[in-house]
């Protein structure tokens, strides 16, 4: 099982849970989202962590960062890159950060609302190793929604990947699962490299 996210299953509460977010000049949304992160998991996870990759953010994220970090510790816990290592680096390095028995990573934009992380928590039953949200609606412009269209066709079509929504970056991921596979991708191709390389080993 990949995805499912027309059923909920009652929440359960987690044993432990890292959430990590990627961060490339988002100073602006990071403070709402690591609140409502620590607000919505508070009551459902006993051990959690939270962890921001800061890729080579030219603007202030560093200063925000630092804040929430002051504010947070020792619970949430900033990697920082000098230089930009592109999305699929800075996902690499929260994998590699991330500590507890299930991880989850979204964009640190805001654009995804972590407030439905529980829906995704609901759906991590045994023997599943990876939930993957999906866009119920999309506001992009109308370029945009066609690309990510053709995208997620071209993705099932030639690597065989199953799940609805390839590009929707909203992932809980069995720490196990994680454990079994290398990543190699530097760019946003790591979703697809990552998904079919669950597919595959599962």
């Amino acid at each position: 099982m990949v995805e499912n996210l027309e059923r909920e299953s009652p929440i359960r509460r987690i044993p432990s849970l890292s959430v990590f977010f990627p961060a490339y000049n988002d100073a602006p949304s990071l403070p709402k989202l690591i609140a409502d992160t620590f607000e919505t998991l508070d009551p459902l996870v006993r051990d959690l962590e939270v962890i921001v990759v800061n890729d080579g953010s030219y603007d202030n994220t560093g200063e925000v960062l630092a804040g929430l970090e002051r504010r947070y510790a020792p619970r949430l816990r900033v990697v920082t890159h000098p230089k930009n290592r592109g999305y699929g680096g800075a996902l690499r390095s929260g994998f590699a950060a991330a500590t507890k028995e299930l991880v989850f990573y979204t964009d640190g934009d805001g654009q995804y609302d972590v407030r439905e992380l529980p829906k995704l928590l609901a759906l991590m039953e045994d023997g599943v190793g990876l939930v993957n949200g999906y866009k119920l609606e999309r506001n992009d412009p109308r370029h945009r929604i066609w690309i990510g269209n053709t995208y997620n066709r071209f993705a099932r079509f030639l690597f065989g990947v199953g799940i609805r929504d390839v590009d929707c970056d909203f992932r809980l991921i069995r720490r196990s699962l994680l454990d079994r596979i290398q990543l190699f991708s530097t760019s946003g191709t790591i979703c697809v490299e990552l998904v079919r390389k669950h597919e595959i080993s599962g």
